[in-house]
């Protein structure tokens, strides 16, 4: 009986994130409201509180869906420019449009989110980052680096990836790899 009661609570809990991740990603965090969220899961609204607390919290859980930066530090240091010059074009020529970008995009304006948002951007990408650089400017190196690849994401989501006439991929890593060794020199 518990394993059929834990297997229908992980389920719950995984449609409440769904649906509150596909509702932040198409209205923002200011549209969303708890209710919205409970008829899309198929869920009591007291289970939203019980499993996450409050909005804003659920709100947290989705972002942290996307996880950290997923493997692209875990390079050695002479390959970390290409990799960040592979990843952002990967964003700027990608189909497929991040769930936690857009959401973030469409909440940005709520001051509600701007301290989960800056959490966010700081654990999964800017504090990875400059732990990964030498030298007294390694934050400030970092958050260079961040500006532009959260940039690329923000524009991506904006305009989609062919509304900017690129050019081959290999020739937009080499200018991205560029851009990336010159803010991350110390």
């Amino acid at each position: 009986m518990d394993e059929v009661r834990q297997r229908d609570r992980a389920g719950t809990r995984r449609r409440i994130l769904d649906a509150a991740r596909k509702l932040f990603t198409e209205l923002g965090y200011d549209q969303v409201t708890m209710r919205l969220i409970s008829a899309e899961a198929d869920a009591n609204v007291a289970l939203i509180n019980r499993y996450f607390g409050s909005k804003r919290e659920l709100f947290a859980e989705v972002l942290a869906m996307q996880g950290r930066f997923p493997g692209v530090l875990d390079v050695p240091e002479e390959e970390l420019p290409r990799r960040l010059a592979e990843y952002v074009a990967e964003r700027l020529q990608s189909e497929r449009a991040s769930p936690v970008m857009a959401a973030l995009i469409r909440s940005a304006s709520c001051s509600e989110t701007h301290g989960l948002i800056r959490d966010r951007v700081s654990s999964a990408i800017l504090e990875p980052l400059a732990a990964r650089l030498p030298g007294p400017e390694a934050t400030f190196q970092a958050a260079v680096a961040t500006a532009l690849i959260t940039g690329a994401g923000t524009l991506s989501q904006l305009y989609g990836p062919d509304a900017f006439d690129a050019p081959d991929r290999e020739t937009v890593i080499r200018r991205l790899t560029a851009v990336f060794e010159a803010c991350l020199r110390a």
